[in-house]
């Protein structure tokens, strides 16, 4: 990624958005949004990643729908993301078939049309590696995370971000924790609470109010 040295990373989910959220935003090194970017306006207009679900139901959408193809958030982007392996999705695909069997199209993989779609807009194309994953799984332990699928998407790029920019001022935004039924996240909130208390990472818009939206 070529980028002037960032000093913030700003990893803006879907939920709500705190009063002067979207300058704070905007005046970010580096901005990361997911999937159809409900973020974009409320949540500022700058976007340098878009982060993806590359499987199942949300990938087929995004690619089916010119309106995401044409996206102001999507078009500005330098980079796609994508969440979810290859190779652990197809593992995971008899695991669930026979744990979940109403999640059948779940693990159907669409990596290679994000590659073709990037190819074909000059962006370019990064796959989160299962040990992000795996490593998130791991810390999730901790925090009884009890029966789920996997992690959500902004888990999975925290822990990438975390990874990716180890000095860097990373803040999150628009992330309330709650959404589908089979991500971990009362787990996922009490796991970003360690990293902020741990000095890792903070919550742009803590101090602010938010609108009760579903997060990342």
């Amino acid at each position: 990624m070529r980028f002037r040295t960032p000093k913030r990373v700003a990893i803006v989910g879907n939920g709500g958005m705190g009063e002067g959220a979207a300058q704070a935003i905007d005046a970010a090194d580096i901005v990361i949004r997911f999937n159809d970017c409900r973020s974009y306006g409320s949540g500022g207009c700058r976007t340098d990643v878009v982060a993806v679900c590359n499987t199942g139901l949300p990938a087929k959408t995004m690619l089916g729908s010119i309106g995401w193809r044409t996206h102001p958030a999507v078009v500005a982007a330098t980079e796609i993301w994508s969440v979810r392996d290859s190779e652990k999705f197809a593992e995971l695909r008899p695991v669930l078939a026979s744990s979940h069997p109403e999640l059948g199209d779940f693990c159907d993989d669409y990596t290679s049309q994000f590659v073709i779609f990037c190819a074909a807009t000059a962006k370019t194309h990064i796959v989160i590696d299962r040990t992000v994953h795996e490593a998130i799984d791991h810390a999730l332990l901790a925090f009884e995370a009890g029966r789920y699928v996997v992690p959500s998407s902004g888990m999975i790029v925290i822990g990438w971000v975390l990874q990716k920019f180890p000095d860097h001022d990373i803040v999150l935004a628009g992330f309330d924790h709650n959404g589908w039924e089979w991500h971990p996240f009362a787990a996922e909130r009490q796991l970003v609470e360690h990293y902020i208390a741990a000095g890792r990472i903070s919550r742009l818009d803590a101090s602010l109010p938010v609108s009760p939206h579903q997060g990342a």
